[in-house]
């Protein structure tokens, strides 16, 4: 059986017990980072007085290698022994590798299990406030300005509340660009879920520029954006995006989805 297991994104005591159990347990883990897995299982021995000395394989499995080690697989592995696979912390095949696991699983008839636990998505828009019927996940945005622009002026278009994760390194740069675009949209913001210096920040996109310029930013960050305040529903038009100080290529590609045609053909109306 292969099983995808959610580890702790902070505090060890958040792992469920069946979680603790099975990845104790199982002889191979798929992980992002072998020195985090092993760091783990040690931890975890150590916590709840696990003194099994069970030889464990750990096999790395990130963006740089996924197809690579998809493609050398052996699928009777997978059907004579247990195995796991885990993200360096919370749900593998959210913003981290694992899905390319799913579908061999799936595309050889291979059993497979998705355990439930800690994510930092749910519990930051839980804890936001802002949480209703319906929600949009982002993940990470671009490194490059251009296009990370282009992908928040259609997030802050959406008519659900939005969450992002953010690194310590792009966090401020992250609410300059909302207090940009969107200086009056409420934000909120959770550094550090569920460790000891966990913090929460929320306010508008331009009160909060503020408050990150003066706080230690150390830690990884999840975002949560409140819904656009567009009236009707917060559907859009036609008659909503063609006024709007969008460049043309951003204005086609939303008149596009709109319409169901190419990007291109909205251009070249718009020139």
């Amino acid at each position: 059986m292969l099983y995808f297991i959610p580890t702790p994104i902070g505090n060890l005591e958040d792992i469920t017990l069946r979680s603790l159990k099975l990845l104790l347990a199982v002889p191979t883990i798929f992980c992002e980072d072998t020195r985090v897995a092993k760091k783990l299982i040690r931890l975890l021995k150590e916590r709840f007085g696990n003194h099994d000395d069970t030889k464990q394989r750990f096999i790395p499995l990130h963006s740089h290698n996924e197809q690579d080690i998809i493609n050398s697989l052996n699928i009777d592995d997978f059907l004579s022994l247990d195995t796991a696979c885990i993200s360096d912390a919370g749900m593998p095949c959210i913003s981290d590798p694992g899905i390319l696991l799913v579908k061999f699983a799936q595309q050889n008839d291979i059993p497979y299990e998705v355990l439930p636990g800690a994510n930092a998505a749910l519990l930051a828009l839980i804890a936001s406030g802002l949480a209703e019927k319906n929600f949009y996940f982002h993940g990470f945005l671009p490194h490059k300005k251009e296009a990370r622009i282009e992908e928040l002026r259609e997030i802050l278009l959406l008519k659900y509340s939005s969450v992002l994760y953010e690194s310590t390194h792009r966090v401020l740069q992250l609410s300059v660009e909302l207090a940009e675009l969107a200086p009056q949209r409420v934000i909120y913001l959770i550094k550090e879920a569920t460790k000891m210096h966990e913090t929460h920040y929320k306010g508008t996109a331009l009160e909060l520029v503020q408050k990150l310029k003066k706080a230690n930013l150390n830690g990884e960050w999840t975002i949560v954006i409140e819904k656009s305040g567009q009236k009707r529903g917060g559907v859009l038009n036609e008659d909503d995006i063609l006024p709007l100080s969008l460049p043309p290529k951003q204005k086609a590609k939303l008149l596009a989805r709109l319409r169901g045609s190419s990007i291109k053909e909205e251009y070249d109306k718009l020139k």
